[in-house]
């Protein structure tokens, strides 16, 4: 893992007016990005039990990637690898924190797999130009799905918050 941390990484922040647990028990239920995620075709677990969480997300335009957790710390968050079976993959980090009693952050970062393979200093630029904006608004897409779902308790409509190049 600690070579995917070496990577560019984008990271994005929200915070929602439910308890830590609330959030937990949310991000933590099998295909919960059904309900939740605004480009999400579909998300089906693969296994779900203690020790071992996989699934499978579809996005609206058909790309299917496995999603593999490594870590799991409940009331805390969870890494996983997420891309195309037998392809390059990303790392992600789920992270939530208290704020008081119904208030906390969810914070997810993601080390993709883009252009991963070119030296650091060199992709600096086109990562900073073309992934990072493109990323950090997805990102924030999928951040406020899970806030849609949690102020409504109503699963988001798709490309709710404007449709994205990469999975729309």
């Amino acid at each position: 893992m600690d070579s995917y941390t070496r990577r560019h990484s984008v990271s994005r922040t929200k915070v929602f007016g439910a308890s830590n647990e609330e959030i937990w028990e949310l991000i933590s239920m099998p295909g919960n990005l059904n309900s939740c995620h605004p480009f999400c075709r579909s998300n089906e677990a693969i296994t779900w039990e203690e020790g071992s969480h996989s699934d499978e997300l579809v996005y609206l335009n058909g790309l299917r990637y496995i999603r593999n957790f490594h870590v799991w710390s409940p009331g805390i968050g969870y890494d996983l690898m997420i891309g195309e079976e037998g392809g390059p993959q990303s790392l992600v980090k789920w992270r939530l924190k208290s704020l008081g009693m119904d208030r906390c952050s969810l914070n997810i970062t993601v080390f993709p797999y883009l252009l991963a393979s070119w030296p650091k200093p060199l992709s600096y630029l086109p990562f900073r130009v073309l992934i990072e904006p493109k990323l950090s608004r997805y990102l924030d897409s999928v951040l406020s799905g899970f806030n849609h779902f949690v102020e409504s308790g109503e699963d988001v409509p798709r490309n709710h918050f404007g449709a994205h190049p990469w999975f729309s």
